[in-house]
């Protein structure tokens, strides 16, 4: 009995050190292509096809949980419960403060593993619990009537590659073999509208806006590392984003050397054979997919018809292991196969979600979003001494809707408006509410009297992601989500109007929303104006601080703000030219890049720009010279020569500097004269023009504080 005893011990230990030989994908010690290899080798066909889609399948016998890829972070960890709501991206970009962005979706990402880590501890593994995020959202929005305009950092290239750029670094961390998160660059490519169209729209645009506009920022963050890349709905010039040659094997792959892994928008699969109609059958989009570059799918069709494309000789199982192997090196830098002890996120629990420390960022970036477009006679900062008795209203005051954007998170510390200025001003100050109007009726009112027997009203006017957003959430737009005018609200213009002919005393108007407005058409009726976007979740308490002077407003707009959408070409037109500060040579209400502050600030030449062989650079000193603190963001501008096709200007550095009153600041700046090249379509390269150059440095894209020659040869 002994000798069998003995034996049997034996096979035991034999079987699990070959069971540990067989686990090498587990070893962290072993090189990354070694883990994937063994893991490939391991796999069954029929495992691997499985593994394609976003609800991954488990694989029991290999002690592979089920995994679901959707995850939502664009400016908080979304849909997954309690968490810091930052503001909508289109107010962070407002901020101009990339810095700051990046601790925030630092922030954003400790969150996340926190929520990872407590849900993997009680064996769930849901949607929106996971580590790979699908944000940012680096589309260019060129045209102000875009519903999910609000999800981009605005209009210019530069500007969305920079945060971009800062938000990917923040979640995804420091180290590119151990993510700390998965982000992902979308919608690849040439996506922004019309959102009733986007499932079978085809957006036709020649190479130069491609590459210039639309290719910017995604090339700036394939070169920063970003682990995954979301093709969109659309096509552009005939290809579908998802299956065409062009964006995903030519230039992304190929040209770029992309490393990550690319997958596509939720159905957009679907959408080539049901909309595009480019492939007969799922089974050929399916092998087009794969040989074109996609390696996960937000839909079913690779997981249905992967096999049936094998089995018709339309792909092979080598295909299949290419994706599939992009996808297990993410897995791999995310940690999912290593002892969870071992991780350097393990102790991120609950303690690490929605902390005071994170409130306080949400509160600083909201702060810094918001942009001031009005002061006369400096009524604000508000004096209480002066207005002891205050008025609030507007349906956006208490609105909680007004507060979170799209694709948000739920906090249970949100202060609206009403509630920020009420704990701001304190017992001693008689505050009212009155939500005053709705968003329809255009006659009925409440809340005028009242404002008459205030020493000053506060007005919380605008819009909400539901008047404009993505398809399918924005369920009370007229216009497929997307919007046909600039105009606020009717019912808001007439709530105003009413108000400033019932009360003499001053009137703030705060407007919510996610892109232009129409300002001229309310300007007059308020003394003052500060566009609040959607500022998350201590977008009240942030307001409270600007309205009463405890920081000055330093938001500057990430979008032009036109007189009219008669200006612009039609929506559905690819083409730059007419659009943006970049290609719009009209009078405009905002400039790109204009914010108001509470202070004074002037600049003068440290060095002037000097060009050497691979760079223009030049400092310069920035004096706060006014009443209050502040900060300025400081932006330089390039003029080119007048060539075709030009660009009138373009942002090519910013800095935002926080200076006290009196004190001076110094900003330095080196632009690589590889930003200067522009698409030469007699080539198809890029190529650096000679002739006059100017550099400008001001407060927008208007504005010349400083300016000097450089000739390029």
């Amino acid at each position: 009995m002994k000798k069998i005893f003995v034996f049997t011990s034996l096979a035991l230990i034999s079987v699990n050190l070959f069971a540990q030989q067989k686990q090498v994908f587990r070893d962290a010690s072993q090189p990354m292509e070694t883990r994937v290899n063994d893991l490939l080798h391991q796999l069954t066909l029929e495992e691997k096809i499985s593994l394609l889609s976003y609800e991954s399948k488990a694989v029991d016998r290999l002690g592979i949980p089920a995994y679901n890829w959707w995850n939502e972070a664009l400016h908080g960890v979304a849909r997954a419960g309690n968490a810091t709501v930052f503001p909508q991206a289109i107010g962070m970009a407002a901020s101009f403060n990339n810095d700051l962005l990046k601790e925030c979706a630092n922030a954003i990402s400790t969150e996340a593993r926190a929520k990872y880590n407590l849900a993997s501890q009680s064996g769930n593994h849901f949607q929106y619990m996971g580590l790979t995020f699908w944000s940012p959202n680096i589309n260019i929005f060129r045209d102000p009537r875009w519903g999910r305009g609000q999800e981009t950092y605005g209009e210019d290239p530069f500007l969305t590659a920079t945060m971009g750029t800062a938000f990917v670094q923040g979640i995804q961390g420091s180290d590119p073999l151990h993510l700390k998160a998965s982000a992902c660059a979308k919608h690849f490519a040439v996506h922004s509208g019309p959102e009733s169209e986007r499932h079978g729209f085809n957006a036709i645009v020649n190479e130069k806006d491609l590459r210039e506009t639309y290719l910017y920022a995604f090339k700036k963050l394939v070169d920063a590392n970003v682990e995954s890349v979301m093709c969109a709905y659309n096509r552009v010039n005939g290809e579908p984003c998802c299956s065409g040659e062009t964006l995903l094997h030519d230039i992304l792959h190929k040209e770029w050397n992309f490393q990550g892994h690319v997958v596509t928008d939720c159905g957009a699969l679907d959408d080539i054979y049901k909309s595009h109609k480019t492939y007969p059958t799922t089974v050929e989009v399916a092998a087009a997919a794969i040989k074109s570059g996609v390696d996960l799918e937000c839909g079913g069709v690779l997981q249905n018809d992967v096999l049936k494309a094998i089995d018709q000789k339309l792909l092979t199982k080598e295909d299949v292991d290419s994706a599939l192997a992009h996808i297990l090196r993410t897995e791999i830098k995310l940690g999912f196969f290593n002892d969870a002890a071992t991780s350097p996120y393990k102790t991120y629990e609950a303690d690490s979600i929605a902390n005071i420390y994170h409130r306080l960022l949400a509160r600083t970036m909201a702060q810094q979003s918001m942009v001031l477009l009005k002061n006369n006679n400096n009524i604000l900062p508000l004096d209480l001494k002066k207005y002891p008795q205050l008025m609030i209203v507007g349906p956006n005051a208490s609105s909680l809707d007004a507060l979170l954007g799209s694709y948000h998170g739920v906090s249970d510390h949100t202060v609206n408006f009403v509630e920020g200025i009420v704990n701001a001003v304190g017992v001693g100050t008689r505050v009212e509410y009155d939500m005053g109007c709705d968003y329809k009726d255009t006659t009925k009112f409440g809340g005028i009297w009242a404002a008459g027997n205030a020493n000053l009203t506060i007005a919380c006017l605008g819009l909400t992601p539901v008047y404009e957003g993505e398809e399918g959430d924005a369920f009370l737009s007229e216009y497929g989500a997307d919007r046909k005018t600039l105009s606020l609200p009717p019912a808001h213009i007439a709530y105003l109007k009413a108000l400033r002919k019932g009360t003499k005393n001053p009137i703030i108007l705060v407007i919510n929303a996610g892109s232009a407005v129409d300002v001229k058409e309310v300007e007059q009726y308020a003394d003052a104006i500060v566009l609040a976007w959607y500022p998350g979740e201590e977008g009240g308490n942030a307001l409270a601080d600007i309205l009463l002077g405890k920081v000055s407003p330093s938001g500057h707009l990430p979008v032009t703000f036109y007189t009219s959408i008669d200006e612009l070409p039609a929506y559905n037109n690819y083409a730059m030219k007419g659009r943006t500060y970049r290609y719009f040579n009209g009078a405009v209400e905002y400039p790109f890049g204009f914010g108001m502050s509470y202070t004074k600030f002037d600049y003068t030449w440290i060095t002037k720009p000097v060009v050497t062989k691979d760079s223009i650079s030049f400092s310069l000193k920035i004096k706060n010279t006014g009443n209050y603190d502040g900060d300025e963001v400081a932006q330089v501008y390039i003029h080119y020569p007048q060539q075709n096709d030009m660009p009138l200007e373009e942002l090519k550095a910013f800095k935002k500097l926080s200076l006290k009153i009196n004190e001076e600041g110094i900003a330095s700046f080196s632009i690589a004269l590889s930003e200067l090249k522009k698409w030469n379509d007699a080539t198809n390269t890029w190529k650096l023009y000679s002739g006059n150059y100017s550099v400008v440095v001001g407060g927008n894209s208007t504005d010349e504080k400083l300016s000097a020659s450089i000739i390029i040869k």
